[in-house]
C-alpha cells in the first residue's frame, strides 16, 4: 500500500502545481490595471489657437471624463506637422502618448514630401473625429456668379487668374491643381506662408480665388465678402447649404477635405487600439460635443481602426495622384 501511495504522490503534487499556477494566474489577472492608469498626452501637430487646437481640446476634454484619466493637449507645431508625427512615432507603443493626425501629417504631406516618418507604417490609426469640406471662393469683384461661370471665365481669360494657397503641397494647393486638371483650365499659383496672407490678397483684388476650408471661409462668404461656388464631399454642407458640391456640378473625385483624426505609435496593442475607439466614438455621439463640431461646419465621422487606416490610404493615394499628374514634388 505505501508503494502505491509512493507513485500516487508525484501525479498528486503535478495536480497541485496547475491548481495552484491557474489560482495565481486568475488572481493576477484580477488584479491587473485597466487601461488607462495615469494621464494619457495628446499631441496637436500646430501651435495653440486655430482649428486643429480647438478640435483637440474640445475631444480631450471629453476624453478624459468618459476613461476617467486627464487627456493632455500638448502643443508640438513646426515642419508642417513633421515633429510632432515624429515624436509620436518614437514613443512607447502603450497607449498613453497619441496625436491628432489631419490631411496634412497624413495626407498631402506624405503624397509630396519626403517625410522623417512613414505614415502608415509607423502608426496605429485609432479612429476619426470628422472633416470640414473645402469650398472654391473667388474676390466677388469677379463677373462671376456660379461656378459654370468660373469655368467659361477661366478658359476665356487664362492669364488673369491666379488662386493663393497656404504653401506648396497644402491641401489648399492640390486641390486647386486638382481642378484645373479636371476642368482644363490654367490659374497661377501663388503660394504663401500660411492662409491668413492669402485671404488678405484674395479679399484685396490681388489673387481670384482660392480652395481654403469652409469653416474658414464661412465668415468671408456670409458677409459677402467672398462669394463661394462649390464644396467638396459627397454631400451639401448644413453650414452652407445654398453652396452645390462639385460633384452635383458634374466633377466627381473632389472629395478631398480637411480632416482630423487620432492615431498612436505603430503597434498598440489591440485592447488599447479597442478601447480607444470605444470612447472615441462615445464622444461622437454626444450631443454637445456634436453641436460644438457642427458649429465648425465639420461632419463627424466615426470610424473603426480599419475604416481609418484604409481612409488614410486612400487619401495619400489620392493625393499622390494629383501630385504625379502635375508634376508637384516638395522638397
Amino acid at each position: 500500500m505505501s508503494n502505491t501511495l509512493y507513485r500516487q504522490q508525484p501525479i498528486f503534487l503535478s495536480f497541485l502545481f496547475v491548481v495552484l499556477a491557474l489560482f495565481v494566474n486568475i488572481n493576477v489577472h484580477a488584479q491587473a490595471p485597466t487601461y488607462p492608469t495615469k494621464p494619457i498626452k495628446l499631441i496637436a501637430p500646430v501651435a495653440a489657437g486655430g482649428g486643429l487646437d480647438n478640435i483637440a481640446r474640445a475631444a480631450a476634454e471629453k476624453l478624459s471624463r468618459s476613461i476617467g484619466q486627464p487627456v493632455i493637449v500638448e502643443n508640438m507645431g513646426g515642419g508642417g506637422g513633421a515633429i510632432a508625427s515624429q515624436a509620436t512615432a518614437k514613443a512607447p507603443a502603450d497607449g498613453y502618448t497619441l496625436m491628432v493626425a489631419y490631411v496634412g501629417t497624413h495626407g498631402t504631406n506624405p503624397a509630396v514630401r519626403r517625410l522623417p516618418y512613414d505614415a502608415i507604417k509607423d502608426f496605429t490609426p485609432i479612429g476619426m473625429i470628422g472633416a470640414t469640406p473645402n469650398v472654391l471662393i473667388i474676390n466677388p469683384e469677379l463677373p462671376i456668379k456660379n461656378f459654370k461661370e468660373f469655368v467659361d471665365y477661366a478658359k476665356k481669360n487664362p492669364a488673369k487668374l491666379s488662386y493663393g494657397s497656404a504653401g506648396p503641397g497644402t491641401l489648399t494647393h492640390l486641390g486647386m491643381e486638382q481642378l484645373k486638371l479636371a476642368a482644363g483650365i490654367f490659374m497661377v499659383h501663388v503660394p504663401y506662408r500660411g492662409v491668413g496672407p492669402a485671404y488678405t490678397d484674395l479679399l484685396a483684388g490681388q489673387t481670384q480665388a482660392m480652395l481654403p476650408t469652409l469653416f474658414a471661409a464661412l465668415p468671408y462668404i456670409n458677409t459677402n465678402r467672398v462669394r463661394g461656388l462649390a464644396v467638396t464631399g459627397a454631400k451639401r454642407s448644413s453650414a452652407a447649404p445654398n453652396i452645390p458640391t462639385f460633384k452635383e456640378l458634374g466633377f466627381n473625385g473632389f472629395d478631398g477635405q480637411q480632416w482630423y483624426g487620432i492615431v498612436g505609435p505603430a503597434n498598440l496593442p489591440p485592447a488599447v487600439v479597442a478601447k480607444l475607439n470605444t470612447e472615441l466614438n462615445k464622444v461622437l455621439a454626444s450631443p454637445d460635443f456634436s453641436e460644438k463640431m457642427t458649429s465648425e461646419a465639420m461632419t463627424l465621422m466615426p470610424m473603426t481602426p480599419p475604416q481609418f487606416a484604409n481612409y488614410i490610404k486612400e487619401d495619400i493615394a489620392r493625393w499622390a495622384k494629383v501630385a504625379k499628374d502635375r508634376n508637384i514634388e516638395i522638397e
